[in-house]
């Protein structure tokens, strides 16, 4: 299920715009993200109950553009519905929105005073994927990093009332490193959307070809060049680990869930041979167990190992 679907009622095209209450617009951002994200009730009531509304409120707002980005017809319809989302994001900080993510999305603005920069810059990512379906350097996407995980961080950090310099530039390697190992894992769903991440410098160094790709074929030049690629990743992800001893004590669990979680990916995909053409990489109800065990107790330590 999808979002598309409420297009016919809150989309450019609606033909009412009646202004949902904030109570109704709050509802339906939690509702949202209860259909959508399987992990939300969990993660709902580790946070602090003052947090749980305001992080729905993004989720919901960053689930209308994923959406709009890879639901729709055509790449034309996409960029002409991300413009629109972006017109009503700018509206909301006029104070002029309508629809019932922004008018819970400006609860959350006002509350912790979020600038439209990372909100914004979401979309700068969403946007490319409809123009940009190659990477030919790693500087290339790691610059898309910037804005399709980055900005999730820098996000956290407000909403948490911790945004610093210091934190900023860990989150940055936390965000950057989990977005690498969630396209190292998607590697064969993101080739049949028409889109490779993995850098055209590192294929040609290890030799596979893009009709390799077509075959799904895991040779011994994939497993080469996958194995330098989730290193790279873990080095991300381990580099920005020390952040969960600077945040709040009631947002470290939630860090050191997300870092580890990372890691564990990255793991499965070593515990594969690096093979995700045959079998997309997952961890088990008992490794998530094992991950919210260990986080909890780093947590309380302030660190990841």
């Amino acid at each position: 299920m999808t979002i598309i679907a409420d297009l016919a009622r809150w989309g450019p095209d609606a033909s009412s715009t009646r202004v949902p209450t904030p109570r109704e617009s709050a509802q339906y951002c939690e509702r949202l993200a209860r259909t959508h994200y399987e992990n939300f009730t969990v993660a709902h009531w580790l946070l602090p109950r003052e947090l749980r509304q305001h992080f729905a409120n993004v989720y919901a707002y960053c689930r209308w553009a994923d959406d709009l980005a890879d639901e729709t017809a055509s790449a034309g319809e996409a960029e002409r519905l991300l413009d629109w989302w972006a017109d009503q994001l700018r509206r909301c900080y006029l104070g002029e929105t309508w629809h019932p993510v922004f008018v819970a999305l400006a609860e959350t603005i006002r509350e912790f005073d979020l600038p439209i920069d990372p909100l914004a810059d979401l979309l700068v990512a969403f946007r490319q994927d409809q123009r940009k379906t190659r990477y030919e350097t790693f500087a290339e996407l790691l610059d898309y990093c910037r804005y399709s995980a980055n900005p999730v961080g820098r996000i956290v950090l407000r909403l948490g009332r911790c945004h610093a310099a210091d934190r900023v530039q860990l989150s940055d390697q936390i965000c950057t490193g989990l977005q690498l190992a969630n396209f190292w894992q998607d590697v064969a769903r993101d080739y049949r959307r028409g889109r490779i991440y993995l850098p055209a410098e590192s294929l040609r160094r290890h030799g596979y070809t893009e009709e390799d790709f077509a075959t799904g074929h895991c040779n011994d030049a994939f497993r080469r060049m996958m194995a330098e690629q989730v290193e790279r990743a873990e080095q991300y992800l381990r580099g920005g680990a020390p952040l969960v001893g600077m945040m709040p004590r009631h947002l470290r669990l939630q860090v050191a869930l997300f870092a580890r979680g990372g890691l564990a990916t990255l793991a499965a995909i070593r515990r594969q041979e690096y093979d995700v053409w045959t079998h997309r990489p997952a961890l088990s109800k008992m490794a998530k167990l094992r991950i919210f065990a260990a986080s909890w107790s780093s947590s309380l330590r302030g660190r990841v190992p």
